[in-house]
């Protein structure tokens, strides 16, 4: 028996076609929803943006001017939205993106007017770039961490003091300059006490003599004299050790070098505890002359 498929009756065929026209709709608004911006003016989408870092939402405003960018590739609204993209990367954490960003506009507009500020921004990106999580949650040294982001800051500081010395952004690149050195320093002088830790005399001195000649006036420059003198001490050069103690006796006559205390290392057992973190022993030492004052 061949069995026939009635029609449907009136009222399925309009429920079915109403379910079309739902579905079709609840489509096409996706769709619109998605491209709300598409056709806004460059103006709108600019201040749309902008009142986003207003109210401190970093990632939607770097999204919109984003959009901007896409849609109006060309004009000076495009070039500012450029700088505020990277703005509002470098505000959200996204560092690396930032300087990707800022190193695309200097290669584009060489001689932009805001030339100076891109150029302070990614030493601002690249001075943060660096385990900025884990040095919030283990407190680690700055100077114990990967230097070679905190170095490309202070060429990128250089380069806002040497170039456009002018600026509005240069004082406070000097300043960050002074700050980053002393990082450098402490670096050099942590690996300094690393070497005399273990004994290793010719290289502490190496280390010692080699931070004060490339980093003269850092906060560090007395410990790194104070290094010299107990290393020549223990390397029997009596006359380079004398010659030590007198530059410190003129420069900063109550370092506890000059009374026998110094140098003092963090306790061995924090190495034990995963949660300690790694602790500068030249901050250490600092710190501890900076309470006896």
């Amino acid at each position: 028996m061949i069995r026939r498929s009635l029609p449907l009756s009136t009222p399925v065929r309009i429920t079915a076609l109403l379910l079309v026209l739902v579905f079709a709709a609840s489509g096409c608004h996706r769709g619109s929803k998605k491209n709300a911006d598409e056709g806004m003016p460059v103006e709108t989408l600019f201040e749309k943006g902008h009142k986003l870092m207003e109210g401190g939402n970093w990632s939607g405003a770097e999204n919109s001017f984003r959009r901007l960018i896409a849609q109006y590739p060309y004009g000076p609204y495009t070039e500012q939205a450029m700088i505020e993209s990277a703005y509002a990367q470098y505000k959200a954490g996204k560092n690396d993106d930032a300087v990707s960003s800022i190193d695309r506009f200097i290669r584009t507009y060489p001689t932009h007017r805001n030339i100076a500020y891109l150029y302070y921004l990614r030493g601002l990106a690249n001075g943060n770039s660096d385990t900025v999580f884990l040095r919030r949650v283990w407190s680690l040294d700055s100077s114990r961490r990967d230097l070679s982001a905190p170095r490309q800051a202070y060429a990128d500081f250089n380069i806002v003091t040497e170039r456009y010395p002018n600026s509005r952004y240069a004082a406070d690149a000097r300043q960050r300059m002074i700050e980053l050195r002393d990082v450098f320093a402490q670096y050099e002088m942590d690996n300094a006490l690393y070497y005399m830790r273990r004994g290793a005399w010719i290289s502490a001195a190496g280390r010692a003599t080699y931070l004060l000649e490339t980093y003269p006036q850092s906060a560090f420059q007395n410990d790194a004299v104070a290094a010299l003198g107990e290393s020549y001490t223990h390397l029997g050069n009596k006359t380079l050790a004398d010659d030590a103690r007198r530059v410190l006796e003129l420069n900063q006559p109550d370092h506890p070098w000059l009374r026998g205390d110094w140098p003092k290392y963090p306790w061995m057992i924090r190495k034990l505890n995963p949660f300690a973190g790694e602790k500068s022993a030249a901050t250490g030492q600092r710190n501890a002359q900076m309470t006896r004052k």
